[in-house]
């Protein structure tokens, strides 16, 4: 009549172990992926962000860092290179 007391032995204790570690590690994984994928710094420039080199030039023109006749000249060998 006490049956009941038996339960599934110690091998019903090790399957529940072992789904509780695999359970908190999925969590654990989880939550740290989601992290990272939030707090992602390195996403890159976007392509309209990322200068070209005619764009340095004209800043530079712009800036006063060269004369008329060097960003003309520069200028003249970027647009033969294409």
């Amino acid at each position: 009549m006490m049956w009941w007391y038996v339960g599934s032995g110690w091998g019903g204790w090790l399957a529940m172990g072992l789904m509780m570690v695999v359970t908190w590690g999925l969590l654990i994984f989880g939550g740290v992926a989601v992290w990272r994928a939030v707090s992602r710094t390195d996403r890159g420039p976007r392509p309209a962000d990322t200068p070209t080199p005619e764009r340095l030039l004209d800043e530079r023109f712009a800036r006063g860092e060269i004369d008329v006749d060097e960003y003309t000249h520069r200028r003249e060998l970027l647009r033969s290179r294409r």
